[in-house]
Formats: structure tokens, C-alpha cells, sequence
């Protein structure tokens, strides 16, 4: 098994496009340590994306950023010129900043990989009136708003306390203080075997296409050198059909995968279960062209207005705009600072990358 490590740093080395070309142009993508976004690595460091950025005349640097947020203000600073993140993230990050910031690729989106845990409550109407520990402002909190929404209630109808990712899990597992708790994977399934009769009582397979996970680009990158999309893309959907194969290299491929994210096979098989992939551009495309994915917007916006996401400045869920492929704008048309780019999907289902 070709061993790929957590320090992933690999430069696709191009050659120019005509003999007398300036030097290649290089772009840094950062992605992060989660099931969703492992290919982004592995496509590094097997060859695929060299070939992509070889022809397009580019130079692509994969780098593995351990600091999720610090990895978005990367891209918010220009150190990055694409990041992979939650959807979520990327409205109310960059562009709440200012950042207009363009989502190009769709990789996966979470069908249980988020959840609602308790020790005590058997359906979340049991959480109300208590106390529920999660990492703030983050998909975790969106997801707890959409299970007491689903279920006729609201934020307010209960207390959060911020817990970060890091000490979500060993909150939980060491103290019964931490009664009812939001988390992702792994540690949704740490925090689940950990602790004897928990319950899970809601998780992201009840909100499906709603978290979705994601690349991020620069907008004016998108619009003036497209060529650094079309490789990412490129490069993408040659990885999805290699990990959907079936046959020994798909086998091969979750065995570098299991062993970059630090889980087993079997474990991160658990986490694959719980991810829904999109391996093809169609299902993709379809996603990103449908009404449903206009109105999960509306959920996210809205959400993220309520909690003060959008900062102070901001008087109502409107504050900014984002563009969808037909044109559809949902907010301030004169302060668009989020598009969804279906085009590059569209490329690949016509073969035209």
C-alpha cells in the first residue's frame, strides 16, 4: 500500500504550455483531516492531480491543514487559493467577510456523520429546558437548530455551552455532566461507543444534502484563470472513479485513506457509511442546479443570521447575497459574495475538461 501521510505536500509539477512560457503558475489548496475531504490528499500523492495540472501548465500544492478555521482564515488571506469546507463555512466565513468566494466543487454531503447524543433523553424534545453541549456556530449547532426546528421547537427553547472538537469527546466520556452533546466523525462514534445506553436521537441522515461538504475558490481565480478550477475538478472525478471502482484499486485507495485520517479500515468504512459521496458529476450537478439546494441555503442563512453570524452590520438574513447556477439570487443582489459555479461540473459529465 502506497503510504500516505498526514504531511501531504505535493506539487504537481507542470511543464509550461509553449516552448518560451513564463513559469507556471502555482495554487495552494488546503483540505482537512475528515472522511469527506481524504481524496483531496490522496489524489496529491498518487499522480492524478500532476497530471491534471500538467495539462493545464499549472502547478497545484495539496497541503494538509490541521487547523480547520485557521485554514479558512488562510483562504479569507490569500495564502490558499481553494479550501475544502462545510458549505456553512464558507458563507459565513469568507464571504460574511467580504471575501467573495465562489463553491465549485460538491464533494460529499453527511448522512449521519453529525448527530445528537444523550445519556438521558430518548427524542429531542427531551433536550428542552436542558443544557447541550457542542462545538458553537459551527455545522453542530446548525444541526441542533434544525432537529428542534424539525420538531417544533427552537435555540431558544434550550442552553449551549461551547465545547470545541478537540474536547468534545472526552467531555463527554468523562463526566455525566455532559448529559446531551453534538458532535461529528470520528468523534460521534468515539463518544457513541464510549458510553454505554447513549442515544442518538438526531443526526444529519434526517437533514439529507443539507451539509454538504464542499471546495471553495476565489471568485475572481474562478473568472480569470479558470484553468487551476478545471484541473481541481478534472482531478476529482478521476479520484471519485477510482474509489467507487469495486475492484482492487478502489480496495487499495480506502486502505491509504483509513491510514491518512488515523482509523482503521473498518473504522473509516463506519465514516464512509455515514457520507454520502457524490462519485459522479451528474449527481453532483444535479444537486447543485436543484430548487432543494436553493432552499437549504435559506435554512443556512437564516440560521447563521440568528446567531450572529453575519456580524453587526447585518440586519437581516438578506445582508448577502448568494447566486445560484440559473441566475436565482437569494439576498442583497448588490452584495452577492457567494455563488455556486455548477460549470466545471457540467464540463466533466460533457467531457470537456
Amino acid at each position: 500500500m502506497t503510504r500516505f501521510t498526514l504531511k501531504t505536500l505535493a506539487a504537481a509539477s507542470a511543464l509550461a504550455l509553449a516552448a518560451g512560457a513564463a513559469d507556471a503558475r502555482t495554487y495552494r489548496v488546503g483540505y482537512n483531516i475528515y472522511v469527506g475531504f481524504m481524496p483531496y490528499g490522496w489524489m496529491a500523492e498518487n499522480g492524478v492531480l500532476d497530471r491534471w495540472a500538467e495539462k493545464y501548465g499549472i502547478e497545484i500544492e495539496m497541503i494538509l491543514v490541521n487547523d480547520y478555521v485557521g485554514g479558512i482564515n488562510q483562504f479569507v488571506a490569500r495564502d490558499l487559493d481553494a479550501m475544502s469546507v462545510a458549505s456553512m463555512d464558507a458563507l459565513t466565513i469568507p464571504a460574511a467577510g467580504g471575501v467573495d468566494t465562489t463553491i465549485a466543487i460538491a464533494g460529499d454531503f453527511s448522512n449521519g456523520n453529525d448527530g445528537i447524543l444523550s445519556k438521558t433523553a430518548t427524542d429531542v424534545a427531551g433536550l428542552v429546558g436542558e443544557t447541550v453541549h457542542l462545538f458553537e456556530l459551527t455545522v453542530s449547532h446548525y444541526l441542533l437548530s434544525r432537529a428542534l426546528e424539525e420538531n417544533g421547537f427552537s435555540l431558544r427553547d434550550v442552553r449551549t455551552v461551547n465545547v470545541t472538537d478537540a474536547d468534545i469527546a472526552p467531555a463527554w466520556l468523562a463526566t455525566d455532566a455532559v448529559s446531551h452533546a453534538v458532535a461529528w466523525n470520528p468523534m460521534l462514534l468515539e463518544m457513541q461507543n464510549g458510553y454505554a445506553g447513549a442515544n442518538r436521537i438526531f443526526d444529519s441522515a434526517s437533514t439529507p444534502e443539507e451539509i454538504v461538504d464542499v471546495l471553495m475558490f476565489h471568485t475572481d481565480t474562478v473568472r480569470n484563470e479558470p484553468e487551476f478550477v478545471k484541473a481541481m475538478v478534472g482531478a476529482w472525478y478521476e479520484t471519485m472513479a477510482i474509489m467507487s471502482g469495486g475492484d482492487e484499486a478502489a480496495d487499495a485507495m480506502i486502505a491509504d485513506l483509513a491510514d491518512a485520517s488515523g482509523a482503521s479500515v473498518e473504522d473509516f468504512l463506519a465514516q464512509l457509511a455515514s457520507t454520502h459521496m457524490y462519485y459522479t458529476p451528474e449527481e453532483a450537478y444535479e444537486l447543485m442546479t436543484s430548487e432543494r439546494h436553493q432552499q437549504t441555503w435559506d435554512f443556512v442563512r437564516s440560521f447563521s443570521f440568528e446567531v450572529g453570524l453575519f456580524g453587526e452590520m447585518a440586519a437581516s438574513e438578506d445582508f448577502i447575497g448568494i447566486e445560484f447556477p440559473d441566475g436565482t439570487i437569494l439576498g442583497d443582489p448588490d452584495n452577492v459574495m457567494l455563488r455556486i459555479d455548477a460549470s466545471f461540473t457540467r464540463m466533466a459529465i460533457d467531457g470537456d475538461l
